[in-house]
């Protein structure tokens, strides 16, 4: 059976994806550096807020293999995965793994952003919105964002790594490829994601909306 090319990541959700994973880095680095960088640290925390809440929104309006109903599995689904019993649905967005990866890796985030909006480090930032929490709150989120989350992040990651390794060496499935051009060869015929004029218009008015949402909650700390 001929395989057909099929659009599996619409371009909103690949642009999503690797801008996320060059503020995680820039992130990281900032976050280590210190010092003179912190406003920039700021800066790109608020851009992560921006895309989180622009992925949240994308998972229930944006293309079918983005959205969170297409890759949201029960248990009994992940062990049959892990079995090696894979529903052919496995084989086209998130596998069981991959989403729960997904999942944790936006928890985190979130998380991650939250106690920086509240944080004071006593040092060289404080978060806009410390302002409304209490002198312990924002030192316990300080405490969380420095010395827990950040490694929480930089594990995920390692580990979302290592992950996109194993299936290309050992079970030659390339899943970079299709984060970058969109399509998939697939051999049983799927519908697609949407990704059209339409489709990404809408994802450009949504991204605004986010952070235009993202630079109210910024300038309450003013």
């Amino acid at each position: 059976m001929s395989k057909k090319t099929i659009r599996v990541w619409d371009l909103p959700t690949r642009l999503f994806h690797w801008t996320l994973v060059a503020c995680v880095v820039g992130l990281v680095a900032t976050g280590y550096l210190g010092g003179a960088l912190m406003p920039w640290h700021a800066r790109i925390g608020y851009a992560v807020l921006t895309l989180l809440l622009f992925r949240l929104i994308w998972g229930f309006v944006g293309g079918r293999w983005s959205r969170f109903v297409s890759f949201i599995y029960l248990p009994a689904a992940v062990l049959r995965y892990l079995r090696g019993r894979a529903h052919p649905d496995h084989l086209i967005g998130h596998n069981p793994l991959g989403a729960n990866s997904v999942f944790a890796m936006l928890a985190f985030l979130m998380l991650q952003v939250a106690t920086g909006l509240i944080a004071d480090d006593e040092i060289s930032f404080t978060g806009p919105l410390n302002r409304f929490v209490s002198t312990s709150q924002g030192l316990a989120a300080t405490w969380y964002h420095k010395q827990v989350g950040q490694w929480v992040i930089v594990g995920l990651g390692l580990l979302h790594v290592l992950a996109i390794l194993y299936y290309l060496w050992k079970k030659k499935d390339n899943l970079i490829g299709p984060m970058l051009h969109g399509d998939k060869r697939l051999a049983a015929p799927v519908p697609p994601s949407r990704d059209d004029a339409v489709s990404r218009l809408a994802a450009a008015g949504v991204l605004a909306a986010c952070a235009a949402a993202v630079g109210w909650v910024v300038k309450l700390g003013g």
